[in-house]
């Protein structure tokens, strides 16, 4: 419940983090990005709607730098990713055949598909995901992918992420129309971040329907 409150109340959180810790809150950010998307355990962790609040904070306090935000941020996505990729290499293919309390074996399954289907590109698509954002870089480990391939599309992948939500927080997080509704604007943000998810499983279901 905890978790739940911090995600949807994330801006009156961030608020007090830079109150108390100034611009500590770079690290804060930092940290919380990289263990997002380096841990495959973390994939709880708030990552759309934490950038877009904190571009918000930065338009609202002026005392934080949207391009050094964005900047270091990015830094740690794409940290975050690299160290979840060689996580995965590390273990191995095996990871898919490991019933674990700390790893989502469906999830596993279902990033795979994507992979299959798409490719690379997944590491890239997966940014706007939540949770297959922190399992994609693993599963591409896993699945030995090379790694100078991996990197450039974690790079994109990575940029085009920190910089749409921080931004999009920047320019419009602060307008009184979303300032006074914030909380909905976080639900949206939520709900138009796994639609992706909610409409491939509708089609893997329909189509094992007109199979049967």
């Amino acid at each position: 419940m905890q978790l739940i409150d911090f995600i949807l109340s994330i801006d009156q959180y961030l608020a007090v983090f830079f109150q108390n810790y100034g611009l500590w809150i770079y690290g804060i950010l930092f940290l919380i990005i990289f263990v997002e998307t380096g841990l495959v355990v973390m994939p709880f962790l708030p990552g759309d709607s934490l950038l877009f609040a904190a571009g918000a904070l930065a338009a609202f306090t002026g005392a934080l730098n949207p391009v050094l935000l964005i900047g270091l941020l990015f830094v740690a996505a794409v940290l975050g990713d690299t160290l979840n990729y060689h996580i995965g290499k590390y273990i191995g293919p095996k990871v898919f055949e490991i019933n674990s309390r700390w790893i989502n074996k469906q999830h596993l399954v279902n990033t795979q598909k994507f992979f299959a289907k798409h490719g690379g590109k997944t590491i890239i698509f997966a940014r706007f995901i939540p949770f297959a954002r922190t399992f994609a870089p693993f599963v591409a480990g896993a699945g030995s992918m090379d790694y100078k391939y991996f990197l450039s599309y974690n790079i994109i992948g990575g940029f085009l992420w920190i910089s749409s939500f921080v931004l999009l927080g920047y320019f419009f997080g602060n307008q009184p129309v979303i300032k006074d509704n914030f909380t909905y604007v976080i639900f949206g943000i939520i709900i138009f971040s796994i639609l992706p998810v909610v409409i491939g499983f509708v089609r893997e279901k329909i189509a094992k329907n007109r199979n049967q």
